[in-house]
């Protein structure tokens, strides 16, 4: 069999090396991210047996409470990223969101535990919105859903690994275990997940290039044509009426992708912090067995995470992308209480839940640059993701409380998957990205250009 040839003009070799260079950076960063905010769920499950006064509702409040910090320096951070250095202001966030999830391991009360989630969000706040931009200044429209994808698998595949690694921590002093360094498991889960993120964070000062016109690693025929491409692209979207950013913060429009995104992200976090409880209730799971199974929904959400951005770049079409799964994971959200008993099908549900969950991502964040561009789209995706990561708090908050109240999940998950269905009638009422005219399986040399080192 023939190998594939490289690309022949200088923007599909500028656009194959960008993949390759910038992409495996920012994936293992966000995958350490990931973890960061989401281990507590694992910790958890011996953290809250190791402190009093540690209830379920207690546990919902404080996953949660991370989000408000992060609402307050979203858009600010997003904004430096378009106006100074995603570079240097990635970097800063790295090291610093390394340091409080490190912290966590030394909370002793749920005061303690609300300050330190509190700061977490404000130590990551503007990375996840601050990619996004950043992967403006590369990848042309074409690209761009797939290069999202490629970025957002981090999430499930942080979802995958994190687990048992986790679980060979939480072991450190449960049942009579000895102690390292006087710390129990659960502490070491926070520590041993901070650290790599101080790491990489000073790596993403040093590796990662700003703009195209930076990047001593492309041919200069490569740079300008890469260049060129990009500013193509912004002078058709500059050819009618130039947004300002407070403009483009009122827009209608952006007031609704931002609507739609608090209610997947609702369900979403609720879904992703209780999991663990979950099924240890419903199936008095011990810790070996209970880890294994919860690595197997984001195993769905990578896939269709990888299907999307892929398929809707091909197809050019974003709306449908974007609300199909979540409105099928809603679905298969609300069965799951119909499910217990029956272990395999439960997990079964769950893994059509948290794949709805995930998968509308590259096609949802294609959706404001459709209307947007330069600093309004970096304001606009920074209050997009700010205000709905406002439901990372209600999510989590909501299915704690309920479990606490009436002392079940269902009603909890019921509420979650009203919420998810909530968001993908949004997208689909924005009437934002239709199919384009162009084939849906055109060739594109970069599919092959990236199968071989440039």
């Amino acid at each position: 069999m023939s190998m594939p040839t490289p690309p022949s003009t200088p923007l599909d070799r500028a656009r194959a090396k960008a993949y390759r260079r910038l992409l495996p950076l920012l994936f293992f960063s966000y995958l350490i991210a990931y973890v960061d905010r989401t281990n507590v769920s694992i910790a958890a499950l011996t953290m809250t047996k190791d402190l009093a006064g540690f209830t379920n509702a207690v546990f919902g409040f404080g996953s949660g409470i991370f989000f408000f910090g992060y609402f307050l320096l979203e858009i600010p951070g997003t904004l430096l990223v378009e106006r100074w250095s995603a570079r240097k202001w990635i970097s800063r966030i790295m090291v610093s969101w390394g340091i409080m999830a490190a912290l966590t391991a030394l909370v002793k009360t749920p005061i303690h535990f609300y300050v330190i989630r509190f700061l977490l969000g404000l130590a990551e706040a503007g990375f996840f919105p601050g990619v996004i931009v950043y992967l403006s200044h590369w990848f042309p429209s074409r690209d761009r859903a797939r290069a999202l994808a490629y970025f957002f698998v981090a999430a499930p595949i942080a979802q995958i690994v994190s687990p048992k690694l986790s679980n060979i921590l939480l072991k450190i002093g449960l049942d009579g275990a000895p102690l390292v360094l006087g710390l129990k498991g659960w502490q070491w889960v926070y520590i041993a997940w901070g650290i790599p993120a101080v790491i990489l964070g000073v790596m993403v000062l040093f590796l990662l290039t700003d703009r195209p016109g930076h990047a001593r690693w492309l041919e200069p025929e490569e740079r300008e044509a890469l260049e060129e491409e990009l500013k193509r692209e912004k002078a058709a979207q500059h050819a009618g009426k130039h947004m300002g950013v407070l403009e483009a913060l009122r827009h209608p429009k952006v007031l609704l992708l931002a609507a739609a995104y608090f209610f997947i992200v609702t369900g979403n976090y609720g879904i992703e912090f209780f999991l663990p409880k979950i099924l240890e209730r419903w199936y008095s799971l011990k810790l070996d067995a209970l880890t294994w199974l919860v690595i197997l929904p984001p195993m769905g959400s990578l896939a269709g995470q990888l299907f999307v951005g892929w398929s809707s770049d091909r197809t050019r079409e974003r709306r449908f992308h974007a609300s199909m799964p979540i409105y099928l994971g809603a679905v298969f959200l609300a069965l799951t209480p119909w499910s217990q008993g029956h272990l395999w099908l439960t997990i079964a549900l769950f893994i059509g839940a948290i794949t709805g969950l995930k998968a509308y991502l590259p096609a949802f964040w294609s959706l404001p640059g459709l209307f947007l561009s330069e600093a309004a789209a970096a304001g606009s995706i920074g209050l997009i993701n700010s205000v709905g990561n406002l439901g990372g708090f209600l999510g989590p908050y909501v299915i704690g409380k309920v479990e606490t109240v009436t002392g079940s999940f269902q009603g909890g998950i019921y509420f979650l998957s009203v919420s998810m269905a909530i968001s993908a009638t949004i997208i689909i009422l924005l009437g934002l990205g239709h199919r384009t005219d162009k084939p849906a399986f055109a060739v594109d040399p970069l599919d092959e250009a990236l199968v071989e080192p440039v």
